[in-house]
């Protein structure tokens, strides 16, 4: 962390010289400059005045958001393959978030396993091929452009009805997969 600049940015923020700082902390504007330059450090108590007097503290001058990452790329998806199925889950750890979007390919008559029913809500989009989505034992066809949504509280499952690979997005909330 870059200490002085920091310091600067608040200062200016606020639209202090550093001499008026200076003055607010019985410091010297010689010494704010070498703050801001990062050629000198300041102890604890002077950086606690520091902050006081820009209406800061240190807990919210040491605290640093992280970069929320925003674009995940095929290298970051992880991938599970069986019977005719591939799942990739295309957002890493999603299942810490509110939705989990996968994406699905099955091979010609392959189909998800059955999901039971739980709380949330579902939603697709076929890329693909052509689907059947399973809800409470009803088939409803789905096929490329085609999207489907419903809510989990029924045994649930997709079925590749096409003579080739089908391929959808797939969203759950609350993450299920």
């Amino acid at each position: 962390m870059e200490l002085g600049a920091k310091l600067r940015d608040m200062r200016q923020s606020k639209n202090l010289t550093q001499e008026e700082l200076a003055d607010r902390c019985e410091l010297t504007k010689g010494y704010i400059s070498q703050l801001e330059n990062d050629l000198t450090s300041p102890s604890i108590a002077t950086l606690c005045d520091l902050l006081n007097a820009l209406g800061s503290n240190l807990s919210d001058f040491f605290h640093e958001e992280s970069e929320e990452k925003i674009v995940f790329g095929e290298e970051e998806y992880i991938e599970k393959q069986s019977e005719g199925m591939l799942f990739s889950w295309v957002i890493p750890n999603a299942q810490k978030n509110m939705m989990e979007p996968v994406l699905v390919e099955l091979a010609p008559g392959a189909s998800t396993q059955a999901d039971f029913p739980h709380e949330g809500e579902e939603f697709g989009y076929v890329l693909e091929g052509k689907i059947a989505v399973v809800h409470a034992g009803r088939s409803s066809p789905a096929k490329k452009g085609e999207s489907f949504y419903f809510t989990a509280n029924k045994e649930h499952y997709i079925v590749n009805k096409g003579k080739k690979r089908a391929k959808f997005l797939w969203i759950s909330t609350p993450p299920n997969f």
